[in-house]
């Protein structure tokens, strides 16, 4: 399988099998240059690109609302979702007290469960923890989520739409609505959905809201939204406090004076080339590439093959390690298929074992899949012996 010109659209180092678009996305070269000529602006004389920034940042502001369904008015750039995590977080501090919780699950993503343990930790509030079973239908997720909601103590649940470690899909319409009616406010970390799928913010109706377009929208890292309820538009407050504080949201969060956002005004070239390439052929291949390098995958370790949801173009192939191993050594067997294989992955701890975690995308090929299948399990093995 090959998705024509896919792979020339992006700098790779040709001997890298590269499965692993989730973590840090990949800037495709017409985007890169557009990212270069505004740093090249910025320096050509950097008064007048800072009186004119406001300005270009509300355009790009509403584009990217406008491409999820958000209200540009309550939207917010930030550099990536756990920074939006960090700030919705800090806003909350001074509102709970010891005696409250924040409910979120065990799919969530490891730098939001750091940054609940040192909330915690600095406010005694406690964070439950909802254990959701890989396999978990849409009924028992919603089950196992609200079972673990108490009304009044509850102050904030967090939800990926789609899981980063795990790639599950979440019925996030659904949790959002039986969250909306036991008067819990909501965060939902969709880091993975701009450009991988279509979706509605308002519609969710989520008290807060953010997802990176670094991932699968083409934009350079760096570069997501933070979406805020009617409510929040007055209380939420910047990790920051810098000149534009006085301003309000959402230039309060965006403005911090030698903050470099030429990264989120190349964002919508991101946009414009994914449109060129046809979002929907785009996805479909996607999907296509991380079914194929799951199935020959999973297939030369014997392993099962979750799936993680309509149109997710991630998946995940659950690994056992050798007896006695720590979840050291899935960092470590991750390392060692860059530095050995050449064929770059994601792989985390799950329960008594790991996931190995694959990406499809437009530069991935069979030859990919075929490279790590060939591969793992000599690796497997040689950890087992």
């Amino acid at each position: 399988m090959n998705f024509e010109g896919g792979r020339e659209l992006f700098s790779f180092d040709p001997s890298v099998g590269y499965l692993n678009h989730g973590s840090f996305g990949a800037v495709a070269v017409p985007v890169r240059q557009t990212h270069r000529d505004l740093l090249d602006e910025v320096d050509r004389n950097p008064m007048r690109f800072a009186r004119r920034l406001p300005g270009r940042l509300a355009e790009v502001r509403a584009r990217l609302a406008g491409y999820v369904g958000a209200d540009p008015t309550r939207s917010a750039l930030v550099v990536n979702a756990t920074t939006a995590t960090a700030t919705v977080l800090h806003t909350l501090a001074p509102l709970v007290r010891p005696e409250h919780e924040i409910l979120t699950t065990d799919h969530a993503y490891d730098a939001v469960l750091t940054a609940l343990d040192r909330f915690s930790r600095r406010t005694g509030v406690r964070v439950r923890i909802a254990h959701i079973p890989l396999a978990a239908d849409d009924d028992e997720v919603l089950a196992r989520l609200m079972a673990e909601v108490r009304p009044g103590v509850t102050q904030l649940a967090i939800v990926d739409h789609i899981a980063a470690a795990t790639a599950k899909l979440f019925p996030i319409e659904r949790i959002a609505a039986a969250l909306r009616a036991e008067r819990v406010p909501l965060l939902v970390d969709a880091a993975h959905v701009p450009g991988m799928l279509d979706t509605d913010v308002e519609a969710i109706g989520a008290d807060f809201w953010t997802g990176n377009f670094h991932k699968w929208a083409f934009a350079p890292r760096g570069t997501a939204l933070l979406t805020v309820g009617p409510e929040w538009v007055d209380r939420i407050e910047p990790l920051v406090v810098s000149h534009g504080d006085p301003e309000g949201f959402p230039w309060a969060i965006e403005h911090q004076g030698t903050r470099d956002v030429t990264a989120w005004l190349a964002a919508p070239a991101g946009l414009d080339l994914l449109a060129s390439l046809g979002p929907d052929r785009v996805r479909a291949y996607a999907v296509r590439m991380a079914e194929y390098t799951q199935a020959v995958v999973a297939d030369a370790v014997g392993a099962d093959r979750p799936y993680p949801g309509d149109g997710v173009s991630m998946r995940v192939i659950p690994l056992t390690g050798p007896p006695g191993s720590a979840a050291a050594f899935w960092p470590e067997l991750r390392a060692r298929l860059g530095d050995e294989l050449g064929v770059e992955v994601n792989v985390n701890p799950w329960e008594d074992g790991g996931l190995l975690r694959v990406s499809g995308h437009v530069y991935v090929t069979d030859a990919d899949a075929q490279r790590l299948a060939a591969g793992l399990p000599g690796l497997l093995r040689g950890a087992a012996a």
